[in-house]
């Protein structure tokens, strides 16, 4: 992988990686809090992601809260050179498991240090800044009080490279006057398109844009209309909808989560499934069907 930016790789961190990566998220018990049903199976999973070639793992130490660090820490490390792993803070879990806002400075100093004690690490790679808010639609405020906060952990050396999740364009633009943005992380799927702009845009400034829920929000006709699709072409509508937003954007970067090393390997043969421009059309128009419906 010498090209930073291939039809395979993209830079992340100054970094190329593979574009299909992996979300730990769901390594955690039910409601993302607790343990895993099975430890050893979430372990698997994890050996399996970077022995079939993934270098770009998504976590946070709120999942759990701590167990999908603790667990990619026990399975991976010493962690491959070319392993990227990213996490992100600006949340906290109740006894209960609620997730709490924690987003004042202190509050992300906290967290930084709960991610490099949990993960085995020095410095954490890349520190996405969550903001709180409804995940279908990232609210609008100044995030200038986070960003420095994080900023100033950049410069003592604990963090590398920051990013954003669940962040406005007019957030993201706040942040770059801060620090460099190294990855944007929001809800974009088929039919949730909303970024559609700042996708284009982020392409050309070099900027990842790494999506999450890549079959949330589908209504029941436009869930049927994937699946048509998928069984045509001998795939999966999960792989279809990865293969997709691999096909929509060469600066999209894919982070499926799953518990299963069955569902793993499906998952990163989307990153194979060629698609026709006849196929893409119709992908194109699923967003349209049941306009309206919840």
């Amino acid at each position: 992988m010498s090209d930073f930016n291939s039809p395979d790789t993209f830079r992340l961190a100054g970094r190329a990686v593979r574009r299909m990566g992996y979300g730990a998220m769901q390594l955690a018990g039910p409601g993302v809090f607790g343990p895993p049903k099975d430890r050893d199976a979430a372990l698997a999973v994890l050996r399996e992601a970077v022995a079939s070639g993934v270098d770009h793992i998504d976590t946070s130490d709120f999942y759990g809260p701590h167990v999908t660090n603790q667990l990619i820490r026990d399975a991976l490390h010493p962690y491959p050179d070319n392993l990227t792993i990213v996490t992100k803070v600006g949340a906290v879990r109740d006894s209960a498991g609620a997730w709490l806002p924690a987003q004042e400075p202190a509050d992300l100093e906290r967290a930084v240090h709960d991610n490099l004690r949990n993960l085995g690490l020095d410095a954490l790679e890349v520190v996405n800044m969550r903001m709180m808010g409804d995940v279908h639609a990232p609210s609008e405020g100044s995030i200038e009080k986070q960003i420095s906060a994080l900023a100033e952990l950049q410069q003592r050396g604990l963090v590398r490279h920051i990013g954003l999740s669940n962040a406005t364009a007019a957030q993201i633009a706040e942040a770059q006057r801060i620090v460099p943005v190294v990855c944007v992380q929001n809800h974009y799927n088929l039919v949730h398109r909303e970024d559609d702009a700042l996708i284009d845009s982020l392409a050309k400034q070099g900027i990842a844009y790494v999506p999450f829920f890549p079959l949330g929000g589908f209504t029941p006709i436009q869930s049927s209309a994937l699946s048509d699709i998928a069984a045509r072409l001998g795939a999966t509508p999960m792989q279809l909808a990865l293969a997709w937003l691999l096909h929509r954007a060469p600066n999209i970067l894919l982070i499926p989560g799953t518990s299963s090393v069955v569902h793993l390997r499906e998952n990163l043969q989307a990153a194979h499934l060629k698609l026709s421009d006849e196929v893409l059309g119709e992908l194109d128009a699923i967003g349209n069907r049941g306009a309206g419906q919840s």
